[in-house]
């Protein structure tokens, strides 16, 4: 058995781990062999932990989500599902005979569910055997929760409607797609799983985006929006409570409450119950700004006013990973902090107060998702190091950490590269931290080394002090000699407040300089040859990859994915404009073009000689790839650069399928060789 433990902020293995001989030279190829742990799940009595794993099993499909257990005990895995479909939500029953999830299982011939590919709940147990359809839905069920004794599902289903004006003429033309007027909003159904009867709790005109059960079943926590356009979520989400009792829907954010956020353009992320089912959390997240906390506490009956918690400055809290420590009123989440991923928790929210704010996973770890057992101080959580791509482990009250899995052994031979942290000056002489990759082999007395940067996406996200391999750059660049530099630029999270915010109506601008002075500052090392530099990233990586090749010349190459090109035509065509109208420091186009024109690399690609690849989704709603077809037609067509656009047909705003990813990396490989190195 493998222990680990948190020492002096490093997650380091005992001795008896015998260390693997690293003797395999990394190619595209082994991304492939990866597997991923996406969700995980303590059973209530702490002698299992179920997880979903994604893995490639068809080299012309996507990857398939399965879901699995671990025996605590003696780590023994086993795979509890295997047709091709997307398992996910692992929930375990009260009594750990069964864990609950959603699958949309498909089998040929079969037209009715469960088994015609729609969503269903599906139940199977822990010992494997054949898994037992829950739900038989028509058309699939859409959310779904258990009631903490295991009794009864609530789940929702979706229903389409279409409003009364120009009803006539939209029912008769249904083939066409309508801008609104058409919704599947959600009724809300509950299943009694002793006698398999379902009854319709709300009908409402709502969509129902999140659902979190009391524990005593007396109130249901709703997150919703008027309808399903997504731009309703940024600023028209709201926390709607269904009382079992009354059999009444009361909002708990009421028309005003958001007059304080930094922008109106904020959603809702989750909400969670206490153990006591007395006091309900939900965070709000936001482009360009800090995650709020809010907690709500039933008193007399009456539906109380959310409060906002305060948080710890330095820390950004991730939406969507909130939850209570059992028997407690200790709200668990993960936050980002300097290029960390751990577990902190506000404690102490009873009665309109707040204790300190705790570190429960200390050290150098990147979380990426956790679950407490009931009644009990342990968790599993999912982690990565700069070694080891993503496993379970589990955490007990000292802070010692047992490894549950190792899902990926053949990383162990692999030459993994150098990876370490590295600060510079920015703009205004701010502190600027990035990851960077060295190849396994560096030898600083060799000279200095060719340097791709690449920018993460979001901008309000991060690179982490973790081993990465995808196909956006990490690992396998760094395996073909070249050095990597990941730059946490102003406006990444885990930083401080004004360090993330600094990034409003300054894009194009603050962002550009910081990553252009860590350029500086590994030339200045020794470690990049300024010869030999390149830059790539995708989303808003893609975006500030094309601001880059439109300020300097400097970069014999670059890889832009699914970047902006021009402000308003992002705004105008993406599907969460409220990001464009943040960083834009709330202005409209119409409020004048000057900060729109500024915050676009397209108004200076006039100077532009970098040779650019180019990589779209088809259909990305995100990014567009109208944004893709002008820069290559800029580049291409008028300012003659060597640049080629590739469209991936089909893809959303990050590449699913196989044959595309490994056609992005050996195209990125192809391109900085040639450019770069002269290959």
């Amino acid at each position: 058995m493998i222990r680990v433990w948190f020492m002096g902020g490093i997650l380091a293995a005992s001795a008896t781990a015998v260390a693997a001989q690293r003797e395999h030279e990394i190619r595209i190829e082994d991304y492939f062999t990866l597997a991923w742990v996406r969700e995980v799940a303590l059973s209530p009595d702490g002698k299992h932990v179920a997880y979903t794993e994604e893995r490639w099993e068809e080299a012309d499909a996507k990857r398939n989500r399965d879901l699995w257990v671990v025996d605590v005990a003696t780590q023994e895995r086993r795979r509890l599902t295997f047709d091709p479909s997307k398992d996910q939500h692992p929930v375990w029953s009260a009594d750990g005979r069964f864990v609950y999830l959603t699958s949309g299982v498909e089998r040929a011939g079969e037209e009715k569910p469960p088994l015609d590919g729609k969503n269903q709940v599906w139940r199977i147990s822990p010992d494997g055997g054949e898994p037992q359809a829950v739900t038989r839905v028509e058309d699939g069920i859409g959310l779904f929760d258990l009631s903490r004794d295991g009794k009864t599902l609530y789940y929702t289903v979706g229903v389409e409607k279409i409003d009364p004006e120009w009803e006539e003429l939209r029912r008769r033309y249904d083939g066409l797609e309508y801008g609104h007027g058409v919704t599947e909003f959600s009724e809300l159904w509950k299943l009694d799983l002793e006698s398999w009867r379902a009854e319709k709790l709300v009908d409402e005109r709502r969509v129902i985006g999140q659902l979190s059960v009391s524990p005593d079943e007396h109130r249901i926590a709703m997150l919703t929006t008027p309808d399903e356009e997504l731009i309703h979520n940024e600023g028209w989400s709201r926390v709607d409570i269904y009382d079992a009792v009354t059999k009444t829907v009361e909002t708990l954010t009421p028309d005003g409450w958001r007059e304080d956020h930094p922008s109106p353009f904020g959603w809702l992320n989750e909400s969670t119950w206490s153990d006591d089912g007395q006091a309900l959390a939900f965070s709000v997240s936001f482009d360009g700004y800090p995650s709020r906390v809010y907690v709500a506490e039933w008193t007399a009956g009456e539906l109380p006013r959310p409060r906002e918690l305060e948080r710890p400055e330095i820390v950004t809290v991730m939406g969507g990973s909130l939850a209570w420590k059992p028997a407690s009123r200790n709200l668990s989440f993960v936050g980002h902090e300097h290029a960390r991923s751990r577990i902190y928790a506000f404690t102490d929210l009873r009665g309109g107060k707040q204790g300190p704010t705790i570190t429960i996973t200390p050290g150098d770890v990147t979380i990426d998702g956790y679950s407490f057992a009931a009644g009990s101080d342990t968790l599993a959580v999912i982690t990565s190091t700069p070694t080891d791509p993503p496993d379970i482990y589990l955490v007990n009250t000292e802070g010692v950490t047992e490894r549950m899995t190792k899902i990926n052994p053949q990383v162990d031979s692999w030459k993994l590269p150098r990876i370490s942290l590295v600060q510079w000056k920015g703009d205004g002489g701010r502190e600027i931290e990035g990851v960077l990759e060295l190849p396994p082999d560096y030898d600083p007395d060799d000279g200095p080394l060719p340097l791709i940067v690449h920018i993460h996406g979001g901008p309000t996200a991060a690179t982490l002090y973790r081993f990465r391999f995808r196909q956006y750059g990490r690992t396998a660049l760094a395996a073909r000699g070249y050095a990597l530099l990941s730059p946490n630029y102003r406006g990444s999270t885990g930083y401080g407040d004004d360090f993330l915010v600094e990034l409003i109506g300054r894009e194009n601008d603050v962002d550009v300089k910081d990553i252009l002075s860590g350029v500086d500052a590994m030339i200045e090392r020794g470690i990049a040859d300024p010869e030999r530099l390149g830059v790539m990233g995708w989303s808003n990586g893609g975006f500030l990859t094309n601001c880059l090749i439109a300020v300097t010349n400097r970069f014999k190459a670059a890889s832009s994915g699914a970047g902006v090109i021009d402000q308003v035509l992002q705004w105008a065509i993406e599907d969460t404009p409220g990001h464009v109208i943040n960083f834009m420091d709330g202005r409209y186009p119409w409020d004048g073009p000057g900060p729109f024109v500024d915050g676009s690399p397209l108004y200076g690609l006039g100077s532009a000689r970098t040779p650019t690849l180019i990589h779209v989704g088809g259909g990305d709603a995100r990014v567009p790839l109208e944004h893709a077809r002008t820069l290559h037609r800029a580049l291409k067509f008028y300012l003659k650069v060597p640049a080629e656009l590739i469209v991936y047909p089909d893809e959303p705003h990050g590449l699913e399928k196989y044959e595309h990813q490994k056609a992005k990396m050996e195209w990125d490989h192809a391109w900085f060789d040639r450019y770069i190195l002269g290959e």
